[in-house]
C-alpha cells in the first residue's frame, strides 16, 4: 500500500484513509478538485487545505462559437448546504445563458435572465420548516465573453477581473464587492485598514438565498469592451484575499494564459494553497478575444 501526505500537516496516510490520524483533517476526494479545459476557457476549483468540503462551483460553456461563459459561486459558510447552493446556482445560470444565446437574447439581457435563475434554484433550496437565517446561500458572478465585450454579473464578493496582455488597457476588477468592508469605507466611516482590521471585515451584504432581504440580493451588471488583448478572470475571495492586486495576478499568468488557460487557472490556484490555502479556491480564465488562434477549441 503506498503512502501520501497529509495535505494540512504533512504526516503519512493510507491512499484509503479518508481522514488524517494526526491532524484530522478529511483527505480530498473527486469532489473536493474539479479541472475542466475548453480550449478557449479553463477552471479549477479546490478544496483547499482547512475546509471539510468545496463549498465553490463553477461551471463553463462555449455557444455556437461566438461566445463563452463563466459562472463562478462561493457558498456562504454559514449557511445551511452552502455547496448545494454554489453548485445548483453555477449549473442554473449557465443552462439560462445557453439558452437565452441560443434564442437570439442578447448577452446583456441573458446575464439577467441567469441570475434570476440562479436566485430561484438556490431560494427553492430553503427548508420552510427550518431557521429562515440559515437557508441555502451562496455568491454569484457571471461573465459571457463575446468576441467585442465582456458581459458581467454579480452579487456578493466573488469577482471578475480584467487582466491585461499589453499596455493598450489596464488590469482591474470589474466588479466590487457586497461586503462590510466595502460598506465602511465607500461610506466614509472607516479607512480601508481600520475596516480590514475589524472582526466584521469579511461579512458580505449581499449573496443568493432565500434569507436576503431586497437590497441583499440585487446583483449587478457592467459592460466592457476590451480596447485589447487580456484574460478575463472569475475567481472566489479563496484566490483574491491572497493577491487583491490584479497586476500582480497578471504577472502570475501571462506567459501562458492566453493559450493555456488550463494553466493559468492551475497556477492561481496553486498560488492560493502554497500562501495557505485557508479557504475554498476558485479560479476560471477566459482568454480575449475568445477563440483566437486556439485550434483545440472544441
Amino acid at each position: 500500500m503506498t503512502e501520501q501526505s497529509c495535505r494540512s500537516c504533512g504526516a503519512e496516510i493510507g491512499p484509503a484513509d479518508r481522514f488524517c490520524e494526526v491532524c484530522g483533517l478529511r483527505q480530498p476526494t473527486e469532489d473536493d478538485r474539479l479541472e475542466r479545459d475548453l480550449g478557449v476557457a479553463a477552471g479549477v476549483t479546490d478544496r483547499g487545505k482547512r475546509h471539510q468540503r468545496n463549498e465553490d462551483a463553477f461551471a463553463l460553456r462555449i455557444v455556437d462559437r461566438q461566445a463563452v461563459a463563466a459562472v463562478v459561486c462561493d457558498g456562504v459558510s454559514t449557511s445551511d448546504r452552502p455547496d448545494q447552493a454554489a453548485r445548483l446556482a453555477v449549473t442554473s445560470a449557465a443552462e439560462v445563458i445557453v439558452e437565452a444565446l441560443a434564442a437570439g437574447i442578447d448577452p446583456a439581457a441573458a446575464t439577467g435572465k441567469a441570475i434570476e435563475a440562479a436566485s430561484a434554484a438556490v431560494n427553492a433550496l430553503a427548508d420552510p420548516g427550518a431557521d429562515a437565517d440559515s437557508a441555502p446561500a451562496c455568491t454569484y458572478v457571471s461573465a459571457i465573453v463575446t468576441r467585442d465585450a465582456v458581459h458581467i454579473g454579480w452579487l456578493g464578493d466573488s469577482r471578475a477581473g480584467w487582466l491585461a496582455a499589453d499596455g493598450s488597457s489596464t488590469s482591474a476588477w470589474l466588479t466590487s464587492d457586497d461586503s462590510w468592508v466595502l460598506e465602511m469605507v465607500t461610506s466614509g466611516q472607516l479607512s480601508y485598514e481600520e475596516a480590514e482590521a475589524d472582526p466584521r471585515a469579511h461579512a458580505l451584504t449581499g449573496w443568493l438565498g432565500a434569507d436576503a432581504e431586497e437590497q441583499q440580493s440585487t446583483a449587478r451588471m457592467v459592460t466592457v469592451r476590451p480596447s485589447g488583448p487580456g484574460v478575463l478572470l472569475l475567481c472566489s475571495d479563496g484566490l483574491w484575499n491572497y493577491q487583491s492586486e490584479p497586476d500582480a495576478l497578471a504577472d502570475m499568468i501571462m506567459t501562458d494564459a492566453l493559450k493555456a488557460p488550463l494553466l493559468a487557472a492551475k497556477t492561481l490556484v496553486q498560488f492560493a494553497l502554497n500562501n495557505g490555502g485557508q479557504d475554498n479556491i476558485t479560479a476560471a480564465v477566459i482568454p480575449f478575444p475568445p477563440f483566437a488562434n486556439r485550434s483545440n477549441t472544441p
